[in-house]
């Protein structure tokens, strides 16, 4: 279909498209206003309503600019992209100054993950007392008091 506009340099209307394009490209006639509906859509082919008609119409010089734009964006976001991975690959550098494997920074890494662990156990066994602590066992006093309150206001209103 773009040939078609390419090929002549020409502005068309509907009815002229949907006689060229099955004879010269081979495009059936029941889908030309389809695809030229999806081609103005797309902003490959321009149009316009003078009058009461439509002309469509798309010069090769259109599309060439649309491309140098699409490429010169592409380009644009490929420098920066780069740049940000040399600007990250410049901070792991920086990041690994101070952190070379070395005896003692094993030994540290080691009793920081023993560390960590005793740390989860201690959690563990603070969680199984839960129940004996005092701000616990009087916040279940307290509860239980307002229940019994709330059960003996309900319960004259049921008998």
């Amino acid at each position: 279909m773009m040939e078609i506009f390419f090929e002549t340099k020409d502005v068309f209307q509907l009815k002229d498209i949907e006689k060229i394009a099955p004879k010269e490209k081979g495009i059936t006639s029941m889908s030309v206003k389809e695809i030229l509906q999806s081609l103005v859509d797309d902003g490959m082919v321009d149009t316009d309503r003078i009058g009461t008609s439509n002309y469509f119409w798309a010069f090769p010089s259109k599309a060439l600019h649309a491309r140098k734009r699409k490429l010169e964006e592409l380009q644009a976001q490929f420098a920066e992209g780069t740049q940000k991975k040399e600007a990250l690959q410049k901070n792991i550098e920086k990041s690994k100054i101070g952190r070379e494997d070395t005896p003692e920074r094993a030994a540290l890494i080691e009793e920081l993950a023993a560390l960590r662990q005793k740390k989860e156990q201690l959690k563990a066994e603070i969680d199984k007392y839960r129940e004996c602590d005092p701000d616990v066992v009087e916040e279940m006093r307290k509860l239980y008091i307002v229940g019994r309150e709330l059960f003996h206001k309900i319960m004259p209103a049921l008998l």
